[in-house]
């Protein structure tokens, strides 16, 4: 099976409020950081003579704000050093606060043929709230821009439960989103993550977060609203337009395929094992410059971690867990262990088995976790 490729670009022009993803506001190591993931790929490239990739992800941080030179030269150097495939999925994460008409031609020049925009919010308040750099108006200027500039695979971010967001506000963001017709959206919800300058001003009573029901009910909101226009619920977090619009990329995560991280704070992938690089730009860079991997960590994954792993993002999306790749994959029968659990949210609604595959309903989503970990005590 094809490998994706992922590679962290640690830079943003400023680090918004609410992320726990490794970033940086200091641009001055951007060159130095091109040159240590260049090694990298050297480095890495003499484990994985046989590998096949269909799929490159840029994400962050803000890729876009190295510019289509750069991205360029990224591109270049993944061809040149791992077997990319043909038609191969590459995406670029982008704020649109950083793209112009002529980037966008730009990017898709170096080889990006599918980019994901950073909107957020349609409504300047919450973008100033989030720390945005971006307004509403540049994040519809970017989506006109992409779609003229040729790109066919549109996707947005957007961000739900706000202290103090209502249904009506909600509902201006998702009616604004479809405006543009996107290939794919997706919809998260805000959390507060230990470290961030949001989580700070929860605890010290800046802010004070939307209840559980309202969050919820905007998730509701979003799966209804997605559903009446004929986008896809395909994982508990993303819609897609159509079957073949949906992120191969992402869903090599979800569905246990390999895949190799490069970048600084990056992880990779091929089952049972899990390894991870330093989560320090300065430490990434001394260690290549010194001719060593940059690895922090690595483990190797129990059969147990593995199946708690397969369940929880199987039931995620909205195909499931195939039951025989289950059984084949850890030699246990699904229905036998968790039968009990499987009639008990199938009787509430939550979940329903059919055709060899095992689904949360639509409104079974709102209790992943708690369903989870209730088959998480049967492993």
């Amino acid at each position: 099976m094809a490998r994706g490729l992922y590679i962290h670009v640690p830079f943003c022009v400023r680090k918004c409020r609410y992320c726990d993803f490794y970033s940086i506001s200091d641009l001055s190591a951007v060159d130095a950081y091109l040159t240590a993931l260049i090694a990298e790929m050297q480095m890495r490239t003499a484990a994985l003579k046989d590998a096949v990739f269909d799929t490159i992800y840029l994400g962050g941080g803000t890729p876009s704000v190295l510019g289509p030179g750069r991205t360029g030269r990224i591109l270049e150097a993944a061809a040149k050093h791992f077997h990319i495939l043909p038609g191969a999925e590459i995406t670029l994460e982008a704020n649109p606060g950083t793209l112009t008409a002529q980037s966008l031609a730009q990017y898709r020049s170096a080889g990006v043929n599918r980019i994901n925009v950073g909107v957020q919010s349609f409504d300047d308040a919450n973008l100033l709230f989030l720390g945005r750099i971006h307004c509403a108006r540049q994040s519809a200027d970017a989506l006109r821009a992409a779609e003229k500039t040729g790109f066919s695979d549109i996707g947005m971010d957007l961000i739900y439960g706000l202290p103090g967001q209502g249904r009506n506000a909600w509902q201006k963001d998702l009616d604004a989103a479809l405006s543009f017709c996107p290939a794919h959206v997706s919809c998260y919800m805000l959390t507060y993550e230990p470290g961030t300058r949001l989580s700070a001003d929860k605890d010290a009573g800046r802010i004070k977060p939307l209840s559980e029901d309202r969050v919820s009910a905007m998730f509701v909101q979003a799966q209804d609203f997605f559903a009446k226009k004929g986008y896809q619920h395909y994982e508990i977090s993303n819609f897609a337009a159509h079957r073949d619009k949906r992120s191969r990329h992402n869903q090599k995560y979800w569905n246990n395929a390999s895949y190799l991280g490069l970048g600084p704070a990056a992880h990779s992938y091929t089952e049972p094992e899990r390894f991870w690089n330093h989560g320090d730009l300065t430490r990434y860079i001394h260690e290549l410059s010194a001719g060593r991997l940059p690895t922090a960590a690595s483990e190797r994954l129990t059969d147990s971690q593995m199946m708690l792993e397969a369940v929880y993002l199987g039931l995620r999306q909205s195909d499931g867990i195939d039951l025989d790749m289950f059984e084949k994959r850890f030699h246990r029968n699904f229905r036998q262990m968790f039968g009990s659990v499987i009639r008990r949210f199938e009787q509430t609604g939550h979940m329903r088995t059919s055709h060899g595959r095992c689904r949360l309903t639509s409104r079974g989503m709102l209790f992943l976790d708690s369903i989870a970990s209730e088959m998480a005590v049967v492993i």
